[in-house]
Order: C-alpha cells, then sequence, then structure tokens
C-alpha cells in the first residue's frame, strides 16, 4: 500500500498482550492511526521466563527497539535437554537469524511492560472489554461494555485464547485442556541448589513431567517451570505442596528441594490449553494474531514468539499488498503455515522418544509442512 493510504487507515487492536502491542508498534511504523483496548484496568503478566528466539530479537532491532528489550534480558547461547536424574539426552545452540545468534531470556512481566513502553503514550486505552464485533466489509465497528463503539478501517483481534473477535468471527471452537498442568514460580538463584550454573535454559523430562529451569539472572531470579499430567480441567486448579512433590518423584533431588522448598503462595498453577487451528484468520477488514489465531501448548517455548512474528508479518504483508483486502490475505498465507505446524508439534510434547522428531520444530527451516 501507498505511504498516504497507510497514513489514513484507522486500526483498532483488541488485546495488549504481546501479540497486541508488538502489533501496535509495527503497524504504528507503516504510519497508522493505532489505537489499543484492553480489558483489563491494569496490564500484569504473571511472573515466569521465557524465550525470546534470534528471529524475534532481530524483529525488536528492525523496529528500533531492540536496546529497550534487550536490556531486561539474559542472552543465552543453548538449551539443554535431560533425563529427570540429570543424563543429557541432547545439547543445541539456538538456530541464528542471521548475526543473531542469542535467545534472550526474560521475565514475562519485564517483557509486556518492555513492549507497552515503547508505544506513544495515549495509544492504549485500558478498561474496554469486547462485547461484539460487527464486520462491515470495508470497515468494522466495535462495541464495548458500557456502550462505547469504535469504527475502524482494520481491526485486529490479539484477545488471547478466549478471543472474542476469533469465536464472533472465525471460529465457535473453543480451547482444547491438554490434560496438562503447569506450576511456574520465580525463585531465587540461590534458591536453586546450585543447578542455574549459566544463562542457558535446562529443561528435564521423566514420567511425562517437565521441569524447566530458565535462568534470568539479570535479576537474579531463575523461572522454575513443572509441566505435569492432570486429568483436572479447572482453569486455575487448586493444588498442594504434596501434588507439586509428587510429579517430580524420581527426579534430580535437587529438583525435588527446590520443589519442597518453594512458597505455594507464589506458585502459578494453571491448567495447559491451546486450540485446534483455526481455517481462516482474517476477513476484509477484521484480522487475527498471536493466541487468537492460533494459541499453542509452551512445549516449544514459540508461543510469544510466534505472536511477534505475526505482529512483523503483518505490518510487511500491509506494506507489500496494493490494499488491505490482500495484504490480509497475504499475511494469512505467509504465517498460518508455520503456526499450523507449530501447533502439532507442541501438541507432541518432550518425551524421550519424541525428541528426534519435536526437536527440528525449533528450526526455522522445518516449520514449512512438507509437500
Amino acid at each position: 500500500m501507498q505511504t498516504s493510504e497507510l497514513k489514513n487507515l484507522k486500526i483498532a487492536i483488541v488485546g495488549a498482550g504481546y501479540g497486541g502491542a508488538a502489533a501496535a508498534k509495527a503497524l504504528s511504523l507503516l504510519g497508522a492511526d493505532v489505537d489499543v483496548y484492553e480489558q483489563a484496568h491494569q496490564i500484569r503478566e504473571v511472573g515466569a521466563g521465557i524465550g525470546l528466539r534470534p528471529a524475534t530479537m532481530n524483529r525488536f532491532r528492525q523496529w528500533g527497539i531492540f536496546d529497550a528489550i534487550a536490556k531486561v534480558t539474559s542472552p543465552s547461547e543453548y538449551f539443554e535437554i535431560l533425563t529427570a536424574t540429570g543424563d543429557p539426552i541432547m545439547k543445541e545452540t539456538w538456530p541464528a537469524d542471521g548475526e543473531q545468534t542469542h535467545t534472550h531470556l526474560i521475565h514475562r512481566g519485564d517483557f509486556i511492560d518492555a513492549l507497552l513502553g515503547v508505544l506513544p503514550e495515549g495509544m492504549v486505552h485500558l478498561g474496554h472489554k469486547l462485547e461484539t464485533v460487527q464486520d462491515e466489509g470495508d470497515g468494522s465497528v466495535l462495541t464495548f461494555a458500557g456502550g462505547r463503539t469504535v469504527e475502524a478501517d482494520l481491526v485486529v483481534g490479539a484477545d488471547g485464547i478466549k478471543s472474542v473477535v476469533r469465536g464472533q468471527l472465525f471460529s465457535d471452537r473453543g480451547p482444547v485442556f491438554s490434560g496438562e498442568h503447569a506450576y511456574r514460580a520465580v525463585i531465587p538463584v540461590d534458591a536453586t541448589h546450585g543447578m542455574a550454573v549459566d544463562d542457558n535454559l535446562r529443561m528435564y523430562i521423566g514420567r511425562g513431567t517437565k521441569v524447566y529451569l530458565l535462568p534470568l539472572r539479570h535479576r537474579g531470579q531463575v523461572s522454575f517451570d513443572i509441566t505435569a499430567l492432570c486429568p483436572d480441567s479447572t482453569w486455575n486448579p487448586q493444588v498442594t505442596k504434596d501434588d507439586l512433590l509428587k510429579t517430580v518423584e524420581g527426579f534430580d533431588e535437587r529438583l525435588v528441594s527446590i520443589t519442597r522448598d518453594l512458597d505455594m503462595d507464589d506458585v502459578n498453577v494453571r491448567a495447559v490449553y491451546d486450540i485446534d487451528p483455526v481455517d481462516t484468520w482474517h476477513s476484509d477488514s477484521v484480522v487475527l494474531v498471536g493466541d487468537a489465531a492460533h494459541s499453542m501448548l509452551h512445549h516449544q517455548g514459540q508461543g510469544a514468539n510466534s505472536a511477534i512474528e505475526d505482529a512483523g508479518a503483518l505490518a510487511d504483508a500491509l506494506r507489500e499488498a496494493s490494499s488491505v483486502k490482500e495484504g490480509l490475505a497475504l499475511y494469512q498465507a505467509t504465517r498460518k503455515p508455520v503456526t499450523d505446524e507449530l501447533q502439532r508439534i507442541s501438541r507432541q510434547g518432550w518425551s524421550e522418544d519424541e525428541i528426534d522428531e519435536v526437536f527440528p520444530g525449533q528450526k526455522p527451516a522445518a516449520a514449512t509442512p512438507k509437500e
């Protein structure tokens, strides 16, 4: 689209999480008039660590915000997968993207704060709970709780796994329970019994349980995550310390000790859900990004990275295409094959028998389905 067309484009983004904030940055750099509407009255990410891949960091470099993100991260050279008792299974460097070779480990709260911090003041509007979206072809109308309406040439649905935009326009299929729980806590490095020795991610797997140690050295902390099989599909289940200890029976005694030392008030407990692939992500004036489009299980560590890549690809497509409609089609054609495959691979988990097949999903070249 021509620069003049992009500058006349009024864009409303629903949701101020990773995907929404990244889309706001990428699309505002095109010159478009962008507003973000978030239902929460305060944006707060519960504690846990994630890894921002080299390709993601290169997007931030392209948008001129690399330093703002990098200063609240720890650069990691490789990740390691081990048995429950610490025997090595795999040790690999992160898939490079050009000269960028490090994955940057970051606290979720720091990440969303940094992303929102690079947006112009007044762009994000809190306390806006979306009730309906009317797709009128050449534009759309959003109605929020309380009756406020907003008209936009383009609506970006970045409203997460329970997306209202997706549910009303693209798919009425709800989230799918994985049969797993995730237990997450951020603890001091000193509480890891000597297991956090550098800035590299380590995963210990055994008997359907995965334990992740993700160092946040810049904070003097470590993200300690347990993912374990459990039939309870309650979104926010109630668990005890004994429940957690049962999931790590037979693991390295230091991991058992870390679990025993946890303060349950500091442990975030969630049932793990994703969604089935959505056939169509866009109409002529509405498009989905991030978890709203392709929420995936966390076994590949690709949820946040995929949302950032969506934002970049959407901006690229609008710049390259001759119209919004054509741009949205190009965006879906670019991103959907990649995320369909990541969703599939993520559902396989990280059992020792699956490592050989699952690991290639980390590499960008393997994210394209075979002919």
